[in-house]
């Protein structure tokens, strides 16, 4: 029993009353595992509940929601101490589960949650935005911004990933390229650009994959810009035959710099962040995380 590793669920308030989780986590106690259950029920509740975490010396704290949730604990995980930072285990639970799917943790909660509890913890890495934002995944700007902040919820609900390709093709009468300068190792480009990916991991938007060959723990960033005024050509030319599209621009770096002369929002695996200057700095292997033994985004 003393063996057994202890560990902290953090469920987003919108996923509380999973009857398949509750079965999944009575199973579990029942062969004497320690799970602790956190809610939360506003912004900040995370942050206090992976403070509480690492008091309690939990070996994981395993994230219970979309791609939102896992942010918000990825982040308060890295502003703690490296020695008393507890490994990061996936529940997905959200409506674009990004980061869950392209890393492989399974659909079923009761097998997400065994690879949460006793998966092998593989560092990992993070990305620090300015001062004290970061992203697991990955982080968009432009117009695939403006759809994920503006997505009705309703429609996510109904559609889930798709809702956001196609509420962004219903605004396409408000598509303006935002004007920027970007700079990287050996990287300099400046111009407009439609859509800016920055991957730490592969896809965004509810699977669109932005930066396909990205790894997480090889201590580098993948940028892809889509320039070009029309974006509908540019987009299926991308999403059928990414090689020929001349509207694609891509880097790779530990680093990027974007400066704007206007305001622009990246969005940082679904948390939105506005300003005229972005510093994006890879954390190589800074978090540990449970993740399946085959999967794609380790090298």
């Amino acid at each position: 029993m003393e063996n057994y590793p202890v560990s902290l669920i953090i469920l987003n308030g919108k996923s509380a009353d999973n009857d398949l989780l509750r079965s999944a986590v009575e199973m579990l106690r029942e062969e004497g595992f320690t799970l602790h259950v956190r809610i939360t029920w506003e912004k900040g509740d995370a942050i206090r509940f992976v403070a509480e975490a690492a008091r309690l010396g939990v070996d994981t704290v395993i994230a219970g929601g979309g791609d939102g949730t896992i942010n918000e604990i990825a982040t308060a995980l890295a502003k703690l101490p490296a020695d008393k930072r507890p490994a990061l285990g996936i529940l997905p639970l959200g409506t674009a589960n990004d980061f869950a799917t392209s890393t492989g943790v399974p659909a079923e909660l009761d097998k997400a949650l065994q690879l949460a509890i006793i998966g092998k913890a593989t560092p990992i890495d993070i990305v620090q935005v300015n001062d004290d934002a970061f992203f697991i995944n990955m982080a968009t700007g432009g117009f695939g911004t403006r759809i994920t902040t503006e997505t009705p919820e309703k429609l996510k609900a109904a559609l889930g990933g798709v809702s956001y390709l196609i509420h962004g093709l219903m605004r396409m009468d408000t598509l303006k390229p935002d004007s920027c300068e970007i700079r990287g190792d050996n990287f300099q480009w400046q111009g407009d650009a439609l859509v800016i990916g920055i991957g730490n991991g592969r896809q965004a938007g509810g699977g669109q994959q932005l930066c396909p060959q990205a790894l997480i723990n090889d201590g580098l960033l993948h940028l892809r810009i889509f320039t070009g005024e029309e974006l509908l050509p540019a987009l299926l030319t991308t999403l059928t035959r990414p090689e020929e599209s001349p509207n694609i621009i891509d880097g790779i770096s530990s680093w990027f710099e974007i400066t704007a002369p206007h305001e622009i929002t990246f969005n940082l695996d679904g948390e939105p962040l506005s300003g005229q200057h972005f510093r994006i700095q890879v954390q190589p292997g800074a978090l540990s995380c449970r993740l399946p033994p085959d999967c794609e985004l380790l090298k």
